[in-house]
């Protein structure tokens, strides 16, 4: 497979499967032993994919070798996990395979979803009324877990808005209407780099998002099975990439976005149990 071709639309990509390979990263090579159990079950339960690790040194040599064009935009990121978010992307986007963070627990091997092309979770009903109101998309994609076939044109369009928002803060403030003034920098994360710009990828391009596969839990509004790699997996949350935040901002922060989970979940309740991969109901504005 050539991973030096840039696929600029689902119209001109031919699916491939996903190929057997496990892409992880973290500041240093040694790991906790919280991370090094979670670690060992991604790699025990799929003993035959090749595995690759990025610390810091080498997530550098890669900007460098394989994207020195984004090179200053990477360094510009104002927070780490920014970084990460777009390396992430970069690097399934390269090499192909399956990427996961570090706090994911594996109960099963993946061979399923080799034949996917591009397979994403779903993580939750949204807060974000941006995405409601203007795309009709009340649930939003996670990042934390995915894989896809080298080139796939979803994962370009990912980096191309993470590029976008860095460079049009404009674009980024319909994505952060409403966002708890308490939480703003994890918004800011979530909008520029995180699971809101995902979100936002797929809602804006319907094409693509038919090449996707979704990891759909059987009822979206059951918060009990968000955060989860479909039957796959579990999202831990360690939320180590967060902000230092005051006191107050701790505590008062993730009240707030519970009572707005509560009424997000009221209205999306009303709409079944069930999501489609294809959002239909995007308006007219600009994107």
């Amino acid at each position: 497979m050539d991973v030096d071709s840039v696929i600029p639309g689902a119209s001109n990509y031919m699916q491939t499967g996903i190929p057997k390979r496990i892409i992880q990263m973290g500041n240093q090579v040694e790991q906790p032993l919280r991370n090094r159990a979670m670690m060992a079950s991604v790699r025990r339960l799929n003993p035959d994919y090749e595995y690759l690790f990025f610390d810091e040194q080498k997530r550098q040599a890669f900007i460098d070798q394989e994207y020195p064009q984004y090179r200053a935009a990477f360094d510009a990121f104002a927070f780490p996990i920014q970084r990460y978010d777009f390396f992430k992307y970069l690097a399934v986007s390269r090499y192909g395979g399956f990427y996961f963070d570090l706090d994911i627990l594996l109960a099963s091997g993946l061979s399923e979803l080799l034949d996917s092309g591009c397979v994403f979770p779903f993580e939750r009903i949204t807060i974000n009324t941006y995405l409601r109101k203007h795309y009709g998309m009340d649930w939003e994609i996670g990042n934390y877990a995915f894989g896809a076939a080298a080139g796939h044109p979803f994962l370009q369009a990912i980096i191309d808005n993470c590029l976008k928002a860095q460079k049009n803060p404009s674009w980024v403030k319909p994505m952060m209407r409403g966002a708890p003034i308490l939480s703003r920098p994890d918004f800011e994360v979530f909008t520029t780099t995180g699971p809101g710009l995902v979100s936002r990828t797929f809602a804006e391009n319907p094409d693509l998002a038919k090449t996707i596969n979704i990891l759909f839990p059987s009822d979206v509004c059951d918060m009990k099975d968000w955060f989860r790699f479909g039957d796959f997996g579990i999202h831990m949350m360690d939320g180590t990439w967060r902000p230092r935040k005051s006191f107050v901002r701790r505590h008062l922060g993730p009240e707030w976005e519970g009572k707005l989970t509560q009424w997000s979940l009221e209205r999306s309740s009303k709409l079944g149990k069930t999501r489609s991969r294809v959002v239909t109901e995007i308006s007219n504005g600009n994107k």
